[in-house]
């Protein structure tokens, strides 16, 4: 095959895959719009669909940036051996949640969730609620577990984090660390400082996560 048809087959292929992906996109938006929208009566609908759009689009982008090239278990390896500096979950965390502290939200509340913390299978993750809304029922947004597809489920409804299928494994908790406060069948536990972060509007971003375990 000719060189130039090469080239020309490979763009319309990639055009392919890119509206495909969007297309994908597009719906999850609309889906996660709606499902934060039945979080509560007093939810505006336009904040809903600004924090949908921006948190797809901003783990999209970041997935570029930190330079992804497979999933998100291959991605943690390229860091751990210099290869990469950026993509474990609480940099998408911490990056998909400073774009959102940016809209300033009123009528959605940003909230930091950690599964595990502390141990190997440490996953970080934001959860949204309405205002005066439980943690436990809000709905969590995850940009690493895809690889910069955004994943987000009811925190209740994420079986990957689900105790009665994934208890949690002997860890530094078995060497004298604090037991985790799970609530309920969820290994998703709120953070206080950092969802602390999250809600101040007001103050300089100099915040950085770091990981007790990597």
């Amino acid at each position: 095959m000719p060189t130039l048809l090469r080239t020309v087959v490979f763009i319309i292929a990639f055009g392919v895959c890119i509206n495909a992906v969007c297309a994908g996109d597009e719906k999850s938006i609309k889906k996660l719009r709606d499902a934060f929208v039945a979080l509560a009566p007093d939810v505006d609908p336009g904040e809903a669909e600004l924090v949908s759009e921006t948190a797809h689009t901003a783990s999209r982008s970041l997935a570029r940036e930190y330079r992804v090239v497979w999933c998100a278990g291959f991605q943690n390896i390229l860091i751990n051996t210099g290869k990469r500096q950026r993509g474990f979950c609480g940099h998408y965390t911490r990056d998909i949640g400073k774009r959102l502290r940016e809209l300033k939200v009123k009528t959605l509340v940003l909230h930091w969730g950690a599964a595990f913390a502390g141990t190997l299978d440490e996953n970080n993750g934001l959860v949204v609620t309405a205002r005066n809304q439980a943690f436990e029922d809000g709905i969590l947004m995850d940009g690493w577990r895809n690889g910069g597809r955004l994943f987000w489920c009811a925190l209740k409804d994420d079986s990957a984090y689900d105790l009665r299928l994934h208890p949690p494994r002997p860890s530094y908790v078995a060497k004298g660390g604090p037991q985790p406060g799970y609530s309920g069948t969820t290994a998703w536990i709120e953070d206080p400082l950092y969802t602390a972060w999250l809600q101040d509007y007001k103050h300089a971003d100099k915040w950085q996560w770091q990981s007790a375990v990597r």
